[in-house]
């Protein structure tokens, strides 16, 4: 490669990053600013009408955030002065011809200054209304694609994605398409863009002429997706739409240097710029959540389930060092399965013990002060023994329920539609998320591992980059990092 400096190689580059609203992409942005403030340039595109609500949305979604604390201390006084500079709020939406940027003069300055693009933007909703996740996270990588070409001096297009396009696989899941296979050969015989447009097209005139509410088109478009996903063999819209981007990605690509990281559930900081920092829920997290407040008493999982699990700083560490690796590649077309399942597995077991002993020594205090006291709760490991469960859960508490001025036949339909209500919420739910709860699989990262030895024999600078997950110790993560940067970040009382 004739490189010896990641960040020699960041010096005086043109990034373009979508998604840098989300928890992934500002983290990316904070560390490119602290390692290299000699990167040139940082467009960030923002959906946003216009340049002024685009740069105070900056300010306030991203620079704002306690995540930049290290950069403003290391600034000073500097630090805005240093941001102005750097940072170039962009109006757009990856879901647009040219991610929405229509004026003529500025789209010629991007396509000839831009060398590197960062794509994390995506709904990660699981059950998001289908024409939503399909715009986003399966249309919009191809709007990223054709925007990259017109990039004269491009050097890197790198695609955020997922591990679970897998679908619902068990045993070792490859850093490769094959899990797309039969759908790409399905692909090869319809215009997968035009039927899928065409029957989200109908559903939304049939819901119009019917003059349904708004709540009822969002449900049906979320139910829509989910069945679209399951016709086509993944478990919800999400993975679905995010696979269908990777199909459209590796058809299309042409001369263009790829590269494809797909991270499992993606967690708090693990060092970097200070431990223990997140932005919202990270799909585990809503389990801690409800189990330190007492409200949730049962699950349905395996015990013996691995979480694949990775830090965000992690993360973009190896995005970070992909980057420079492939860059200025043509044949460029690479997989990293970036996680823990195979070097250093965590299962739900070891996960359900350390959250317990933390809270248990911890205990959360509940709005009158008093501490809410955890247990071991209900592990169930089939839908059919959690559906028996809530059923005989929801049947027994009567609160809340008018006994005055009712029949016993009224009292009764009124026990049944408050059970069936809350009964199917809870089973959407489950229904959703069960196919991580019991997964079966382990992430291959042959890929990964030998971007890591490509590093360690490479770069001067690795140790500032690392993304090796061997080295995490899960309870001291999970009880002195993760569970105490949720509280203070997340869960503020």
């Amino acid at each position: 490669m004739g490189l010896d400096s990641i960040l020699g190689y960041l010096q005086n580059k043109t990034i373009l990053i979508t998604g840098a609203t989300g928890f992934l992409g500002m983290v990316f942005v904070e560390k490119i600013l602290r390692v290299q403030p000699n990167v040139k340039k940082l467009y960030l595109l923002i959906r946003a009408s216009d340049i002024k609500s685009a740069t105070k949305r900056i300010h306030d979604e991203i620079i704002g955030k306690q995540l930049f604390r290290v950069l403003r201390e290391k600034r000073g006084a500097d630090f805005d002065s240093f941001i102005f500079e750097k940072v170039v709020a962009l109006p757009g939406d990856v879901t647009f011809e040219n991610l929405g940027v229509s004026e003529p003069r500025l789209m010629e300055e991007l396509c000839n200054e831009i060398q590197i693009i960062v794509n994390s933007a995506a709904t990660t909703n699981f059950d998001e209304r289908y024409d939503i996740s399909l715009a986003v996270n399966t249309f919009g990588v191809r709007q990223v694609l054709s925007f990259a070409k017109k990039c004269f001096k491009l050097e890197m297009l790198l695609h955020v994605s997922t591990a679970y396009v897998c679908g619902e696989r068990a045993g070792l899941i490859p850093e490769d398409s094959s899990s797309m296979n039969k759908m790409v050969k399905e692909m090869a015989n319809l215009d997968f863009e035009t039927v899928e447009k065409n029957l989200v097209k109908e559903k939304l005139n049939e819901l119009k002429a019917l003059d349904t509410s708004e709540e009822v088109v969002r449900n049906t478009m979320k139910d829509f997706g989910i069945k679209r996903a399951r016709l086509y063999g993944w478990p919800n819209t999400y993975v679905f739409t995010k696979a269908v981007g990777e199909i459209f990605l590796q058809r299309s690509k042409d001369n263009l240097p790829l590269v494809i990281v797909r991270p499992p559930i993606v967690t708090s900081t693990y060092e970097e710029p200070f431990p223990g920092w997140i932005q919202g829920f990270r799909t585990i997290d809503s389990v801690i959540a409800g189990y330190c407040k007492g409200k949730l008493t049962c699950l349905l999982v395996d015990p013996a389930t691995v979480l694949d699990m990775i830090p965000v700083d992690m993360l973009v560490n190896s995005i970070i060092v992909a980057m420079v690796v492939n860059a200025n590649q043509p044949t460029a077309n690479i997989i990293y399965q970036v996680g823990s399942s195979l070097r250093n597995p965590l299962n739900f077991s070891q996960m359900h013990d350390f959250i317990f002993q933390y809270f248990t020594k911890n205990p959360w205090l509940n709005k009158d002060g008093e501490p809410v006291i955890v247990t071991k709760g209900t592990i169930l490991t089939t839908m059919a023994t959690f559906r028996m469960y809530m059923n005989f859960r929801y049947m027994l508490p009567l609160k809340g329920l008018n006994f005055v001025n009712k029949t016993f036949g009224q009292y009764f339909q009124d026990i049944y539609v408050n059970h069936s209500r809350k009964l199917d919420l809870v089973m959407r739910l489950v229904d959703l998320y069960k196919p991580y709860m019991l997964f079966y699989g382990i992430f291959d990262d042959a890929n990964t591992q030998k971007l890591w030895k490509t590093a360690n024999e490479s770069f001067l600078e690795v140790g500032s980059f690392n993304f090796d997950a061997t080295c995490i110790d899960w309870e001291e993560y999970i009880k002195h990092t993760h569970i105490p940067g949720l509280l203070k970040h997340v869960l503020i009382k």
